[in-house]
């Protein structure tokens, strides 16, 4: 029943033989040890081995709350039978991401009279059936639900309405231009909104925006305190968003606190965002703050905003230099004890005093850095990703020396050519064996740098006295690390199709390689990791280290690593699975990878896999290996491969996995495309939501919402 740390004592001559009995520990370490099992199990299986058990698996402890969003185990029958044998003693039921449970399985969770938590995103439901099921909730105080086309909100029963108007936490994803269920919400405290629109309809037709101006009905956010709003790419998705807010612009909650809008590429301040800006620096006292770039960039709003004991800002992608960012947010210096996680992923300025006739590659100023550190000491979640944050060779002041300060991080995002030895840099030029000669003449034979393959003789090479060495040192209890090139794109396309011309790395990221990777395997504890446009990398010995050390790490991503024109890190990647016994998603991308036996043959050492994607433009795959991989790897419910195989290869390949593993794999999720498809956009469309936002689509996701915004 479990793995990776979860594991049971298993086998009776085993307990004989220690002297031990699971049986003779007390109730309390036996429930600890039970509330690591899915609650499916426990009910269903566990409950029945002895009298014991059958009364600690009803436990209220293991019963209260219920979470279905990752047994992807679980089917219609289970999620019944689960129902009636404790539907009364759940009061918290997260079923999130269930795409593969049929509507009709919703009906069940009646029976589950006394939820006061629901989160249904992600599952199948439709207006009647939600009608029907929070009639008999009236105990329900926190909903998530996704809003698909065909939703009718007349179509809910006045007993529902009664149940949604005492809800008081709202999370909704829109597929389709609508207000869903908050005209009914009128006690909400908190609004979630998710939109993804698309602009245009499976059959091409152009959506718009625009709803009824009756239909929103509602003055009811006077209680409101916490409100977030997420876009995904696309121009309706703005014009619903405006229509929220133009609500909120008549009347700003007093008891406003977070204030959150996440929006990518431009999206236009109008005068009823400003109006509202302009009320909530007057009436409001924030402890959250995120905006679109085009609301900050240019303006005064942060100097009239009040915060008080603010514990998220973002500000990605704003022009914010860093005077800015010490007067007007930190106010020169003050305590800021109270934040715990900071998003400046984009912020190219956010280093220096001020963004005027500054290049973006022009070195950072060090005591912006230190006066951020020491005024948010306590910070657990930073992102300087997606700039170039180039330190100068002052002792003392390199941006990881700084960041080493900070002892209570968890999660960490920064760029490539942020981590490099400036003084290493200077005396020894990096290794390029995919650059040209610059100049006319002899070419000159470029020898390659070898590092070794275990930490013993790193240890010999003093690159333990490299500035990222010794800041992975210090951040012993990081469980999230992504270094991401400062020009790195994904080819996995959003809403649009799969060609980007990739930007060379930063000129100061190119000896980041090997010596690097290895020093990331000090993180004991890491459970996540990222890598990408790494460009030094030469044999990947680093990777092994990683494997081996990192014994806990359950996500990783590498992309583009080393030269573009080969997988110079296969045999080193190869090596590090076999040691990842705990890898649950694994994400690579890379021209010209070869899914071929011997990597998919490495891959099965990793029992616990889940889910794996991978992007490689001019990829090969070869498919008896990968009918082999999920032959022997139970656990993969998501596979995803877009690479430079044709149409037909592709969907043979596809149709032969869901044929031979859908039936006992009741969640699996299988979609082989070819990368550069004109039709990629539409398959990508069904793909569920769980999947592409965790993993199929990169981003960087440190510090990308509140921590606890929501379950």
């Amino acid at each position: 029943m479990f793995r990776c740390g979860e594991e049971l004592v298993s086998g009776e001559s085993e307990e004989e033989s220690n002297g031990v009995n699971l049986m003779e520990f007390s109730d309390e370490i036996l429930l600890h040890i039970l509330s690591y099992v899915p609650c499916t199990d426990l009910v269903l299986n566990v409950r029945k081995t002895c009298r014991k058990l059958a009364t600690l698996c009803l436990d209220k402890s293991l019963t209260h709350t219920v979470l279905l969003q990752k047994d992807y185990k679980v089917n219609k029958d289970k999620v019944k039978q689960l129902m009636r044998d404790i539907g009364k003693e759940i009061y918290q039921l997260n079923m999130a991401g269930c795409y593969w449970l049929p509507s009709s399985t919703i009906d069940h969770v009646i029976r589950c009279k006394n939820l006061v938590k629901l989160n249904l995103s992600g599952c199948h439901i439709t207006s009647l059936r939600l009608s029907k099921m929070l009639s008999a909730l009236q105990h329900l105080r926190s909903l998530a639900i996704d809003v698909n086309p065909g939703f009718d909100a007349s179509q809910l029963s006045s007993e529902c309405k009664a149940t949604l108007s005492r809800v008081s936490e709202l999370k909704q994803t829109l597929y389709t231009p609508s207000y869903g269920v908050v005209p009914c919400c009128t006690s909400l405290e908190k609004l979630l909104l998710y939109f993804e629109i698309l602009d245009r309809s499976r059959e091409g037709f152009m959506l718009s925006g625009q709803l009824m101006v009756g239909e929103s009905n509602v003055p009811h956010y006077q209680n409101l305190r916490v409100f977030y709003a997420r876009l995904a790419p696309g121009y309706v998705n703005q014009e619903v968003v405006r229509l929220y807010l133009a609500v909120l612009s008549d009347r700003t909650p007093e008891n406003l606190h977070a204030f959150l809008i996440s929006a990518p590429g431009s999206f236009a301040e109008t005068g009823a965002t400003k109006n509202l800006l302009d009320s909530m620096a007057r009436n409001v006292r924030l402890d959250a703050l995120q905006l679109p770039k085009a609301w900050i960039n240019g303006s005064g709003l942060l100097q009239h905003l009040k915060f008080n004991n603010p514990f998220y800002f973002s500000f990605s992608r704003c022009t914010l230099s860093g005077g800015h960012l010490i007067q007007r947010v930190i106010n020169g210096g003050k305590d800021l004890k109270s934040l715990t996680s900071l998003n400046l992923s984009g912020c190219v300025h956010c280093l220096a005093p001020e963004s005027l006739f500054r290049k973006a590659e022009d070195d950072i100023d060090s005591s912006i850095l230190e006066s951020l550190v020491v005024s948010c000491c306590n910070l657990r979640h930073l992102n300087l990703s997606a700039a170039h944050h180039h330190s100068s060779d002052s002792i003392g002041n390199h941006l990881c020396q700084l960041l080493s300060r900070l002892k209570h991080l968890l999660s960490l995002a920064l760029p490539v050519c942020s981590i490099t030895d400036v003084a290493a840099n200077v005396e020894k030029p990096p290794t390029q064996p995919n650059a040209a000669p610059q100049t006319f003449g002899k070419k000159v034979r470029v020898g390659i740098q070898t590092y070794p393959r275990n930490l013993t003789d790193q240890a010999n090479q003093k690159i333990e006295s490299s500035v990222f060495w010794t800041l992975m040192g210090s951040l012993r209890f990081l469980e999230t690390l992504e270094i991401i090139g400062s020009s790195f794109s994904s080819a996995m396309p959003r809403n649009e199709p799969a060609i980007r011309n990739s930007l060379p790395p930063c000129v100061r990221a190119q000896s980041v390689g090997d010596s690097e990777v290895a020093a990331i395997s000090q993180l004991t504890y890491l459970q996540s990791l990222t890598l990408a446009q790494l460009p030094n990398i030469i044999t990947g010995s680093g990777l092994v280290s990683i494997g081996l050390q990192c014994q806990h790490l359950r996500t990783l991503s590498l992309a583009n690593l080393g030269m573009m024109g080969k997988v110079v890190y296969m045999s080193a990647l190869m090596d590090m699975l076999k040691h990842c016994k705990c890898l649950r998603d694994l994400r690579l991308e890379q021209p010209y990878f070869s899914a071929g036996a011997q990597f998919f043959q490495a891959l099965s050492h990793c029992s616990s896999l889940q889910r794996l994607c991978i992007v490689s433009r001019s990829g090969t795959l070869q498919s008896d290996a990968v009918m082999s991989f999920m032959a022997s790897c139970l656990e993969v419910v998501m596979c995803h491969m877009f690479m430079g195989e044709s149409l037909t290869v592709c969907r043979n390949l596809q149709q032969s996995i869901v044929r031979s593993f859908q039936a006992d794999r009741p969640a699996l999720n299988v979609v082989i495309f070819p990368l550069l498809h004109e039709d990629l956009t539409e398959v990508i469309r069904d793909v569920p939501m769980r999947h592409l936002d965790e993993i199929t689509l990169f981003k960087s996701r440190v510090a990308e919402e509140p921590p606890n915004l929501w379950w």
